[in-house]
């Protein structure tokens, strides 16, 4: 029997475990990311580690997200990424050289390897053929001191791409049209695997778009084939050596499979506030538009950009519209402003932001009030954009640009020829905002400004755990909702107790002031709770609050994870319409948990308000059980090596 992609380099990496879906398995990472939104808490858990030096082939931290510096907690952390970096072994991309993903994949990413990023659009290395995989800042940390990265072995989802694209159709196109058809809920617990004559006619920086936002399936990672395609990139980054041939074989098997002719895809648009909330452009065209924002991790690279320009040559953004457009790397910028695609894009009247993260992550371009935005980002969820009243399209570029001429959501089709592109035969080069670390690190000092404080750590689990429910909350609360990501609060990554006046509040603005009055207790959710960012804050607030386990219908990928590292108890419920016998300000007491937590499976919980028992599934693997014995993996960690 064949292997595909994925079988091939999970095998290849292999560490403990069999590679039967479902089953726990072990791998060895060749290479970690970070980003300083969740970097300063990463790197601060690996100093814990007392580990000299980093035991990747490669790793780095990219300073992307905190980029507005109007106060000095920025600043103060990237000093402190810079330095611990440099003492560690950590290659450092400063501010302004890119976002991370982008910055990766033309620089770093190699087919074959493994990548763990602390960031949830990690699987953007995909696109390159990587098994790149996004992930709390703790198991990067565990990553880096050379620590196997442990995940339950996914199912493999081929999806065959047949045909080619039709003008003014794009990759964003594609996944758009793969949400809607698995929402997103549909990946959990899969790798997206692409296949197929079509996929033959995608450049790498498409694929990567398709992988980027495979994130928004819930979706481990996505990943296409290594072939010619992926040569001819890397060889006009000047890193042809880099490549080999990887595509599965002839008879491998799959999990699932799904078959989609290119030629049939429309423009798409994601309508508030899911990125599965998708539907053609053509629904939605005349709407009148405020803002449009191009750029994110996924549609800023030079090939999406230079699209951009040559629609907007020549012509003039509607009088309604602010456009604001962000460069994905220092490359993408230097080479639109030595070609002069550049000044048409600012004589056009769009705005040029820096390369970083920007109004993706909130940091900046807040939309007017009740403005719609037409965003090529990957993700839409109420508030993300700043303002909450704000409503959020997430769109192609093309799309966009055709947009922001005309001041309504337009369908491109019918605006003229599509602009045609050929990947360039090489890319400018120039790596001299990527700072190499130290040869020896032990003369380094690490410089900590006074943002930065202790991270939350939690006890053994006590025999009798007990608890007011604090919060009960409906379907796919994302980490947007746990913990706000705003710039307002982005400069505090570094101080959990600052944060953990903010933790819930889009959901109950009195949340964090009911769960220190109480010291703590139990979170009620629906389906996919912790949907979206892989930011590790949302679990270790909660658990500075207090929050000794969340019970829900079901859980994100990372999040479930991270709450594990934190050693906070996920508990799902054995029957759904049991949800129905818990209300906000109910007592629930645990009892002999210790015993029910070793034992496995079902765990009872009694809700003591109501007076009845309620049968819930602790769904972790022997390791995982022992972190909530233990209190979490750092002290577990500590434990064992004791």
């Amino acid at each position: 029997m064949g292997e595909n992609i994925t079988q091939k380099i999970i095998k290849s990496h292999l560490v403990s475990g069999e590679m039967i879906a479902g089953q726990e398995i072990s791998i060895k990472i060749d290479q970690t990311l970070t980003q300083d939104s969740t970097g300063t808490m990463a790197y601060l858990q690996f100093e814990a580690m007392k580990i000299p030096r980093v035991k990747t082939k490669k790793s780095v931290a990219y300073i992307d997200h905190n980029t507005l510096q109007q106060g000095f907690e920025n600043a103060d952390d990237h000093k402190y990424i810079q330095t611990v970096a440099a003492k560690h072994g950590i290659y450092f991309s400063r501010p302004g050289n890119g976002i991370c993903h982008q910055v990766h994949l033309e620089r770093f990413g190699r087919p074959g390897w493994t990548l763990l990023g602390s960031d949830s659009h990690t699987p953007t290395g995909g696109g390159i053929g990587m098994l790149a995989i996004g992930a709390g800042g703790l198991d990067v940390a565990v990553a880096m001191a050379g620590g196997p990265y442990n995940l339950s072995m996914p199912k493999v989802c081929r999806v065959t791409l047949k045909g080619s694209l039709r003008p003014w159709v794009s990759a964003k196109d594609i996944i758009l049209k793969v949400l809607q058809l698995l929402s997103v809920k549909g990946g959990v617990g899969k790798v997206i695997e692409y296949a197929g004559p079509g996929v033959l006619s995608l450049t790498v920086p498409e694929r990567a778009t398709i992988t980027n936002m495979g994130a928004e399936l819930g979706a481990t990672t996505s990943i296409f084939p290594s072939d010619q395609q992926t040569r001819e990139f890397l060889k006009a980054q000047g890193r042809e050596d880099d490549w080999i041939p990887l595509v599965a074989d002839e008879d491998a098997v799959y999990d699932e499979e799904i078959e989609l002719d290119l030629s049939t895809i429309e423009p798409m648009i994601a309508r508030p506030h899911s990125p599965d909330n998708v539907v053609s452009v053509v629904e939605e065209e005349g709407t009148k538009v405020d803002q449009v924002a191009i750029g994110s991790c996924t549609n800023s690279s030079y090939l999406d950009l230079m699209k951009v320009a040559k629609i907007l040559k020549g012509k003039t953004v509607h009088k309604d519209v602010s456009l604001v457009i962000a460069p994905g790397s220092k490359q993408v910028y230097t080479m639109l402003a030595q070609n002069g695609a550049l000044a048409d894009l600012i004589d056009a009247g769009a705005r040029i932001l820096e390369s970083a993260c920007g109004p993706c992550i909130g940091m900046g371009q807040a939309p007017a009030t009740d403005a719609v935005s037409l965003r090529t980002f990957n993700r839409n969820f109420y508030g993300r954009s700043g303002t909450s009243s704000a409503q959020v399209y997430l769109v192609s570029p093309e799309v966009a640009a055709v947009s922001a001429l005309t001041g309504m959501v337009t369908d491109p089709r019918g605006f003229g020829k599509a602009p045609e592109l050929d990947m360039p035969k090489s890319f400018l080069v120039n790596d001299n905002s990527i700072i190499p670390p130290a040869d020896d690190g032990s003369e380094i000092e690490v410089v900590r400004g006074p943002n930065i404080k202790p991270f939350p750590l939690s006890s053994e689990l006590a025999d009798r755990v007990e608890g007011l429910v604090l919060l009960k909350m409906e379907d796919n609360i994302t980490t947007d909702h746990i913990m706000p990501s705003n710039a307002k609060l982005l400069p505090f990554r570094s101080n959990i107790p600052h944060l953990s006046n903010y933790c819930l509040t889009p959901v109950d603005e009195t949340f964090p002031a009911r769960a220190k009055e109480n010291k703590g207790g139990f979170l009620v959710a629906g389906h996919n709770y912790g949907q979206g960012s892989s930011r590790e804050h949302a679990a270790l607030v909660p658990l500075y609050l207090g929050i000794k386990g969340v019970i829900a219908k079901s859980f994100a990928r990372i999040h479930k994870s991270n709450l594990i590292n934190s050693g906070i108890m996920p508990l799902v419920f054995e029957r759904e319409e049991d949800y129905d016998l818990i209300d906000v300000n109910d007592r629930l007491e645990l009892v002999d948990a210790i015993s029910q937590v070793k034992a496995g499976g079902l765990i009872t919980i009694r809700n003591i308000t109501k007076d009845i028992d309620i049968r819930l599934r602790l769904e972790l693997s022997t390791r995982e059980r022992e972190m909530i014995l233990a209190g979490g993996l750092l002290n577990l960690t500590k434990k064992t090596r004791s």
